[in-house]
Order: C-alpha cells, then structure tokens, then sequence
C-alpha cells in the first residue's frame, strides 16, 4: 500500500474509519450531487493529496463533490481563471492579480514549503540569489519558483520525479520545490542520496480560488473551513497524509 502513497484512493483508505468518513469517496460524489470541477498542476504529492482531502469534505459539507484535473505547468491556472474548470485547488496568495477571474477563499489550507534538494551539491543557503551559480530543476508551473529565478539557468519539468531523474543523470546541479513533494518523489525513485539543504528558501500558506462565477460560494466556503479549523479536521489530514510519507519504506 505505501508503494501507492501519492494516489487519493490509496490514501484515503489509509485513513483510519474515524477520518475517512469526513472525505467523500469523489468518484460517488460525482452522481450524488452537483460537481465543483478544479484544477492542479499535473504534480502527484503529498500538498496535493492533502489540499483535496480538506476541499472534498468542505464541499461535502455545502452538499457538493469535488473533482480534481491535473494539468501541465501554465494550463492549470488559465483553465481556472478562463471559466474552464469551477477554481484551482490551491496557490499562494495574491494570484488573483495576474488571474483576475479568480477569488481566494481566505482560508489557509497548509503550509507549503520550498527548499533545495541536492545529492553532491553542497553551498551555504543564502535566499534565492545563492541558486545563480547553478542549474536548477523545478516543476513547471509553481510561480514563485519561476519568478524568483529569472536570469539563472533553470530546467523546467512537468514532475518532481522527472526534475529528481534530470539531477541525477547530471542535466541539473540541484532542484528546488515543496519539501514533502521531493521526499515524496526521491522515495517513490528509491534514490536514498538525496538531501534538503537548510534553510529553507521560502515557507508561506496556500489557499482555494474558486472562479468569480462561483463567488456566492466563497463566505459558505470560509465558513466550512473555519468550522473545519476548529475541528482540528485539517490538522489530522495533514497528520495522516505525512505520516503516511515518513513510514514508507526507505523512510
């Protein structure tokens, strides 16, 4: 079951029956009531799992499913802000904006972390400017990675597996994402040499966007993830879903 860690289904029948029954199983929620379609990058982690499991069962306390499309890079964003899909699932704040369409629910989901992952690199971590010496990996799509290394010399991918594979084959000195999606992605790879270099280069929340047609929804949905907050609902999702990451094997 861990070799599946980073699939919805796997993790949420990982859950202890005490959990699992606030999360819908989404693929009934689709023809039990009215679908909220959002979009993600195309990125399979740990924040991504997490982020669907708190937005499934607030939309099922607002009698809504929830269905999750994963795109690459750019295609995430202008999907959501164009009316293609209902919201993005989760971003920094302030994308609204460059993506004028959309609205933040002013709920943090969690916190979301970006450092450099290494395997024979090894530099004292001094902000952003101390990536400019060197190629770096990312994903493609995470813009305050993109826009903090404008002028350096970067690859973009599609996955964090792929940006780890790149470093390793020597494309890249280093890469740099969210903490969980690249331990995540070195385990499901088996390549134990990976390393986070300290400190981190930024640590900031993440919040929902919903398309402004959908702007009746945002106070309900602020209401419903505030409850959730007091519920500690959040907090034992995000428990579950790391604990599962850190007893995988290789851990």
């Amino acid at each position: 079951m861990h070799r599946r860690l980073f699939t919805l289904a796997t993790l949420a029948a990982a859950l202890p029956q005490s959990l699992y029954g606030m999360t819908p199983d989404l693929a009934g929620a689709a023809s039990a009531a009215a679908v909220m379609h959002v979009s993600t990058l195309l990125e399979q982690d740990p924040a991504t799992v997490i982020a669907e499991l708190v937005l499934a069962e607030a939309y099922k306390r607002l009698g809504l499913g929830l269905e999750v499309h994963k795109y690459p890079g750019e295609r995430s964003l202008v999907s959501a802000n164009d009316g293609l899909m209902d919201g993005e699932l989760y971003r920094k704040v302030g994308m609204e904006r460059d993506y004028p369409n959309l609205i933040i629910v002013p709920v943090p989901l969690q916190m979301y972390e970006i450092v450099i992952f290494t395997r024979d690199t090894s530099f004292i971590v001094n902000g952003w400017e101390s990536l400019r010496p060197f190629t770096i990996g990312f994903v493609r799509g995470i813009k305050i990675v993109e826009a903090s290394t404008v002028g350096m010399r970067t690859e973009a991918v599609p996955t964090m597996q792929q940006a780890l594979q790149k470093m390793a084959m020597g494309r890249t000195d280093v890469v740099v994402g969210n903490r969980a999606s690249g331990l995540a992605a070195a385990r499901a790879l088996k390549m134990d040499d990976i390393r986070v270099l300290a400190p981190p280069l930024a640590a900031f929340p993440v919040y929902h966007y919903v398309h402004r047609k959908h702007e009746a929804l945002v106070p309900r949905l602020t209401a419903a993830l505030q409850q959730m907050q007091k519920e500690k609902v959040m907090e034992r999702i995000q428990r579950q879903v790391l604990g599962e990451l850190l007893s995988a094997p290789g851990s």
